[in-house]
């Protein structure tokens, strides 16, 4: 593995590549050898929940599922909160049971995510995916353990640079997500920004993932 894609919604079948691809219980694909899979709370339904969580709960159980997401909270869709708490939660439930660490979609709950963190006492790694927000806020996160994985922004946004610098070189991971340009280049940004070689970027990572998905 030259190279580890913490997540993707696209399949490259790249042989130098590890992609953890994003797969909903309901359009589930049979031919992508690792993946998430998760309960997204844009796509919550309550009339297929059970079901959607029974499939999650089979695929858990499977060496080639490396993780349960992407899940998490949005303050910013018309989905109840409380509704999508508890959907959360019974994702987090299942993380536990088998052990799999969380992706997470998080958009302005970040308050609510410390306290379900803490309150429910979880011990499986939680990935914030495609972070985006300032150091304030990393910090935040990192002081409880999570993990931040960058991507778009990183490409979009100069001013991520300082943010992705400070996390600490064990506490963060690469992405694509839905964007058009390669993982290869994310990793060279990442690579410039933290003033490392490619080489030495993608040994990193490949630690990082070692230990968050217990493969050591």
């Amino acid at each position: 593995m030259q190279y580890f894609n913490l997540h993707t919604h696209k399949f490259t079948n790249n042989p130098n590549t590890l992609e953890l691809v994003n797969q909903y219980p309901w359009q589930f694909d049979e031919s992508i050898p690792q993946y998430s899979i998760g309960i997204h709370p844009w796509y919550i339904d309550e009339k297929r929940l059970e079901s959607d969580l029974t499939i999650i709960e089979e695929k858990l159980k499977l060496p080639e599922c490396l993780a349960l997401g992407e899940c998490g909270l949005d303050k910013r869709i018309e989905i109840p909160m409380a509704l999508q708490i508890e959907v959360f939660e019974k994702q987090i439930a299942l993380a536990e049971k088998y052990q799999k660490p969380l992706v997470l979609h998080l958009v302005a709950a970040f308050d609510e995510l410390i306290e379900i963190k803490n309150r429910l006492k979880i011990t499986v790694p939680i990935i914030i995916h495609g972070f985006s927000k300032n150091e304030q806020v990393a910090k935040q996160l990192l002081d409880n353990s999570f993990y931040l994985s960058f991507g778009k922004y990183l490409l979009r946004n100069p001013e991520l640079e300082q943010v992705f610098k400070s996390v600490p070189d064990n506490h963060f991971f690469l992405e694509t997500d839905t964007i058009e340009e390669t993982l290869e280049e994310v990793y060279i940004l990442a690579a410039k920004y933290r003033n490392v070689t490619l080489e030495q970027l993608q040994k990193q990572i490949a630690d990082n993932y070692s230990v968050a998905f217990k493969t050591i």
